[in-house]
């Protein structure tokens, strides 16, 4: 259990890394305003050359990686809810590296998710645990 959940923290933390790195490059980029062809084929060209946007898909990526991880050693009803804790990752990220405000509601909103992360965490503590097979004593030989 703990190796999973130091494996999702590793991954949640890839992901917020990912995430400001593509909010960096997008606003290198720009909008594609008016939405057109030329102006998507302007911000394509643009994206998949600015490197802030490759290094957030590589960390994108690296996320996903520990995502198939987790998912091929756990239950899906216990890990994708932990994943929510991304949220809190990128609040943080959006602060300390964007700068981004974040109001009172939204922290509280944050800690709602934590709340529930908590939740989910302990109902996987609480879960019974499977039996394991009774020992069988070896039969004893028949005698004629």
């Amino acid at each position: 259990m703990v190796k999973l959940l130091i494996i999702l923290l590793i991954g949640l933390t890839f992901e917020s890394t990912g995430i400001v790195f593509l909010k960096k490059g997008m606003n290198q980029v720009g909008d594609a305003r008016p939405v057109s062809l030329v102006e998507i084929g302007r911000v394509l060209k643009s994206g998949v050359t600015n490197r802030n946007i490759l290094l957030g898909v590589f960390f994108q990526a690296l996320f996903f990686a520990c995502l198939l991880i987790l998912m091929a050693r756990s239950d899906i009803s216990f890990l994708w809810p932990l994943t929510s804790l991304s949220f809190v990752f990128a609040t943080l990220a959006a602060m300390w590296f964007l700068q981004e405000q974040v109001s009172a509601i939204r922290w509280i909103g944050v800690v709602l998710i934590m709340v529930g992360a908590g939740f989910i965490s302990y109902s996987e503590h609480a879960k019974p645990k499977p039996m394991a097979p009774a020992a069988v004593a070896p039969e004893a030989p028949v005698r004629p």
